[in-house]
C-alpha cells in the first residue's frame, strides 16, 4: 500500500487496535515492511495519540507472548520432523 503516510499509519494502527494483529502480519495485510509499520506507529503518535496508545496496549501484549508463539512453533516443527522420520520406507 503506497500513498500518504499520515493515512496510512491511521490505517494500519485501527487494524492493530481491532485485530490485535502482529507487526508482521499487519506488515502482510499492508504490503509494507516491518520497518514500515513501526515508522507508522511513530506517525499515529502525533497524528492520534488515542490510537496510538490503544495500539501500543496490543503490542506490548504481543512482544509478552512472542515467547510463547515461538516456542509452539519449535515444537511444530520438531513434531514434524518426528513423524517424517517414522514413516516406512517408499512412502510420502
Amino acid at each position: 500500500m503506497k500513498g500518504d503516510p499520515e493515512e496510512r499509519a491511521v490505517l494500519i494502527g485501527r487494524y492493530l487496535a481491532s485485530s490485535g494483529a502482529t507487526v508482521r502480519a499487519a506488515a502482510r495485510v499492508f504490503g509494507v515492511s516491518k520497518s514500515t509499520v513501526w515508522k507508522d506507529q511513530c506517525r499515529l503518535r502525533q497524528l492520534e495519540p488515542g490510537l496510538w496508545q490503544e495500539v501500543q496496549v496490543v503490542l506490548q501484549r504481543n512482544k509478552a507472548e512472542r515467547h510463547l508463539r515461538g516456542g509452539e512453533a519449535t515444537r511444530c516443527k520438531y513434531l514434524r520432523q518426528a513423524q517424517l522420520r517414522s514413516r516406512p520406507p517408499g512412502r510420502t
